[in-house]
């Protein structure tokens, strides 16, 4: 058995339900064996990150669910002394609530920086997918239970048929940190990438172009895609950092080609084409 999660980005609409929901289960609440009482204010074992993307005309906003990891390989496991941070057989990385005590180095321990120092307590502590309510039979952690879009899922990663392996079988699911290598069991999906836009008009018409013909080249090869009624065009989940170029394509009209490097997220603006002469 191996718990873990399956956050998919592309769904969380920033309602901040899972934060609220850890607040309510762990701020004054203490639970012996699992977690002492987490302070009323500071500490966010759950977050939601968000993010601006893109510049004007075309501006998005993204949310991303951030918690422990709940790693194999665990720098706060070979950070702690006399056992005070271990795995459980389900694969819950846990803090004890009493053997940490004053075991600060946990904080910087960790390089998602989520554990969290309580002064109080003097204690380092963090997400564990509610291991105390798992253990009385409940079936997902709170964050889980309230979220109304179901972005977050729960379950066993190693039981081939739970909804969570299934996810991982048929999605693809990357780490937040693949450079850490860390063997994480909270997997994302749909986490932001590069996009590339922008509107194409007809110049002699003066009128948005539908239907245009768009194609975005680059190493990997080649992504097709249309204009909608708007004369908008849009590619997303680009890799950084590559330079990439459109090609816009509409019967009588010459064919226009842009270069863009995907530094950041790019709108190419209007996009006037010219009649073939």
């Amino acid at each position: 058995m191996r718990y873990g999660l399956v956050i998919n980005t592309s769904q969380c609409i920033g309602c901040y339900d899972c934060f609220l929901t850890c607040q309510d289960e762990f701020c004054g609440n203490a639970y012996e064996g699992y977690s002492a009482a987490a302070p009323i204010e500071g500490h966010n074992w759950m977050r939601v990150l968000d993010v601006e993307r893109g510049q004007y005309p075309l501006v998005k906003a993204h949310y991303t669910p951030k918690t422990c990891m709940h790693c194999e390989d665990a720098p706060c496991i070979a950070a702690a002394q006399d056992g005070a941070v271990y795995r459980r057989p389900d694969g819950i990385v846990v803090i004890d609530p009493v053997k940490a005590k004053g075991q600060k180095q946990l904080i910087n321990s960790c390089p998602y920086r989520v554990i969290e120092w309580n002064e109080t307590e003097q204690l380092a502590q963090k997400c564990n997918l509610c291991a105390h309510l798992l253990d009385k039979g409940e079936k997902e952690p709170r964050c889980v239970e309230s979220c109304p879009t179901g972005a977050i899922v729960f379950g066993d990663l190693d039981n081939a048929s739970s909804p969570i392996a299934q996810i991982v079988k048929s999605c693809k699911t990357e780490t937040l940190k693949p450079e850490l290598n860390l063997k994480e069991n909270v997997l994302y999906i749909g986490l932001p990438k590069r996009f590339v836009a922008g509107t194409v008009v007809l110049k002699d018409k003066q009128e948005c172009a539908l239907d245009a013909q768009v194609e975005l080249v680059d190493e990997k090869g080649t992504i097709k895609t249309t204009t909608n009624g708007f004369g908008d065009f849009e590619f997303e989940g680009l890799d950084a950092n590559r330079p990439v170029t459109v090609k816009i394509t509409v019967p009588g009209y010459k064919v226009e080609s842009l270069n863009c490097t995907t530094f950041n997220d790019a709108h190419l603006g209007d996009i006037y084409l010219s009649p073939q002469a």
